[in-house]
């Protein structure tokens, strides 16, 4: 498995729905709010022979009020 770190940037007023959607499909390990131009963060272990950008697209960036995202690819923890 790989990590990989999806942000996600919410239309105004629906970060909590989206949260409650990204955690019924059960596929982030960790979801957190933040601040700046995202609105929350997640780490997502993908399988190693699972291409990540139809991972994603078929689990995650379906949600409603999503306006845009920005996945960031690991390459090896210190």
């Amino acid at each position: 498995m790989r990590p990989v770190f999806v942000q996600f940037r919410c239309e105004p007023g629906k970060t909590y729905e989206v949260a409650d959607a990204i955690y019924d499909r059960e596929v982030v390990s960790e979801l957190y709010s933040t601040s700046g131009d995202y609105d929350l963060l997640a780490k997502v272990y993908i399988p190693e022979e699972a291409d990540v950008g139809r991972f994603l697209s078929d689990r995650l960036f379906d949600i409603p009020h999503i306006s845009r995202t920005l996945t960031t690819m690991t390459f090896r923890a210190f």
